[in-house]
C-alpha cells in the first residue's frame, strides 16, 4: 500500500511486480489489489481510496470503462486487438 501511496504516477500489475521484486503472475497482484482497496477505504475512514486508470486498446484507443474488478482484458471488443494497455492504480486522497 505504500508504495501506491508513494508513486508519481499510477503503477501496472507488472511494475508493482517489479519495484517490489516478488515473484508472483499479474494476476495475482490484481487480486490483492481488491483486498487493498477495500482496506484503503476501511483504514482511512473513507479519505483515500485506490484509484484506477483503465485499460486502453493500443490499436484503436477503446477504453474499457465498464470494468468493476482490476483486470487486464484478454481482447479489445471493438476491434478485436490483444494489445492491450493493462490498468494503473494509485492510492489518493478522495474527493
Amino acid at each position: 500500500m505504500e508504495l501506491l501511496r508513494e508513486c508519481e504516477h499510477p503503477l501496472t500489475a507488472n511494475e508493482i511486480i517489479a519495484m517490489l521484486g516478488i515473484d508472483v503472475r499479474p494476476r495475482e497482484v490484481y487480486n490483492h489489489l481488491e483486498h487493498i482497496a477495500k482496506t484503503v477505504r476501511r483504514l482511512s475512514k473513507n479519505t483515500e481510496v485506490l484509484l484506477m486508470k483503465p485499460p486502453t486498446c493500443r490499436r484503436c484507443g477503446y477504453v474499457f470503462k465498464d470494468i468493476k474488478k482490476p483486470r487486464k482484458p484478454s481482447r479489445c471488443p471493438k476491434c478485436r486487438s490483444e494489445w492491450i494497455e493493462p490498468p494503473a492504480f494509485k492510492i489518493a486522497r478522495a474527493k
